[in-house]
């Protein structure tokens, strides 16, 4: 009988929220893999109901502190899908400006403070500073450069209150924007760096088979590289509007995790996130973002995960060209926001979160109170996708010693930027090597 043995790890830092991981394996395989998520439901959904329309952009900002712009551009668009009602072009353009600075603060976090301490070897970015100072300092010229973009539109860093149904409260006079177009250029050339090294970095070899690939799901536009609008579409020809989420995709109670596990009806997990975009979308995509992943060898579709790093410094530098082009074009909009009067009905929308697919869809009725509010979050939609990767990753690591193989599954985890909340960042990593010998490895 095959000898079986616990791996526990309290608190894995590095990632946001509270939760654990717990596998069964012995030299056999793999036999169980549950992605725990035990931080308390926090409501928001519930809450909504009852408020008035307007008031979703600032409720669902409050939902995370690192993606707020994501939650309010998803619930705007939603009421906006209600209320039949469209942006002008210089709105729209200022929304996609104020999307590029989150996502490029976000991903500069994540980068050089979370995940590039998992592929220099160090347990925080604080102990990497002492040995690689630079780099740390160049994620964090970066991550302020996205910031200013948010601060300058939303009117603060964290959670904007600048951004509302129909516009935005107020807009900026293009005298505000050449300031910002300075500092946006300067961090634009710490962002291609950015990509030469991350793409130098050593990554653990792992493509799943042929019969295993996963499903990559993202937005699809015509015209640009997704943000804020387009079709949901896949690797595996998936390609609906907005309207059709609920026919396709279905949320799930899974008895271990306080959060829901996302699927697709016809074919179970899927992978959203900035890997899915790039693979879907690479073609729009500018020709510098290109021209810099040919430069690094990086070619137009990726399956590892772990490469997921150099996927978001791609990001990054596209997140700053769209942004000075933006700035560049700009035509400050006649009217900060247009008029809008509720009516009962129903509208939904999704947008493209720094992790990926974000989907809101509300009911309101005449009096303009929401009397429905659902929200799919990225991390939900990833859950069964990273438990997964697990599966088929540790066989091959099953011969290495216990802290190296809680090593790896750490960055496993890591390589989603998993956001479990923003206000808590730990996870408890619990590995059973199955059969009955209970020790463990607290780290």
């Amino acid at each position: 009988m095959a000898r079986t043995k616990t791996i526990k790890v309290d608190y894995l830092a590095r990632v946001e929220g509270e939760g654990a991981l717990y596998i069964r394996y012995d030299d056999g395989g793999v036999h169980d893999v549950k992605l725990k998520i035990f931080e308390p439901p926090r409501f928001f959904e519930g809450f909504l109901r009852g408020r008035d329309y307007l008031e979703a952009p600032d409720i669902t900002a409050r939902i995370c502190g690192i993606c707020p712009v994501a939650y309010q551009m998803s619930s705007l668009h939603a009421m906006e899908d209600a209320l039949g009602l469209a942006p002008t072009p210089e709105l729209r353009a200022l929304r996609r400006l104020i999307y590029c600075g989150e996502w490029i603060e976000s991903h500069s976090l994540h980068i050089y403070m979370l995940h590039a301490p998992d592929f220099l070897g160090y347990e925080s970015a604080v102990a990497m500073a002492k040995d690689h100072p630079q780099i740390v300092q160049d994620g964090l010229a970066i991550k302020k450069a996205g910031n200013a973009l948010v601060s300058l539109l939303g009117g603060r860093e964290i959670h904007p209150i600048n951004v509302r149904v129909g516009g935005f409260y107020r807009v900026p006079v293009r005298a505000e924007l050449e300031p910002l177009r300075q500092q946006l250029l300067r961090a634009r050339d710490l962002a291609v760096e950015g990509v030469r090294w991350a793409a130098s970095l050593s990554f653990p070899k792992f493509e799943r088979a042929a019969a295993d690939q996963y499903e990559f799901v993202a937005l699809s536009h015509p015209n640009e590289y997704p943000m804020n609008e387009g079709r949901i579409v896949s690797t595996r020809g998936l390609d609906i509007p907005v309207q059709a989420y609920d026919a396709h995709f279905r949320e799930e109670h899974i008895e271990y995790s306080n959060a829901l596990h996302s699927t697709l009806v016809e074919r179970g997990a899927y992978f959203v996130g900035p890997m899915a975009r790039y693979n879907l979308n690479y073609d729009s995509l500018s020709p510098l973002v290109q021209e810099t992943a040919e430069n690094v060898g990086f070619p137009p579709f990726c399956a590892n995960p772990f490469k997921s790093i150099v996927v978001r410094s791609l990001e990054v530098l596209y997140a700053f060209d769209e942004a000075l082009r933006i700035i560049d074009n700009y035509q400050q909009p006649q009217q900060a926001y247009l008029e809008t009067k509720p009516r009962e009905s129903h509208g939904c929308a999704a947008t493209e979160a720094p992790r990926g697919l974000l989907y809101h869809s509300y009911g309101i009725d005449d009096k303009g109170k929401i009397t429905d509010a659902r929200i799919v979050a990225p991390t939900s939609q990833n859950q069964k996708t990273i438990e997964d990767d697990l599966r088929h990753m540790l066989p091959q690591y099953l011969h290495l010693p216990e802290d190296r193989l809680q090593a790896q599954c750490e960055q496993a985890i890591r390589n989603y930027d998993p956001c479990i909340s923003c206000s808590t960042h730990f996870l408890q990593l619990h590995l059973e090597h199955a059969g009955g010998n209970s020790g463990g490895n607290d780290g």
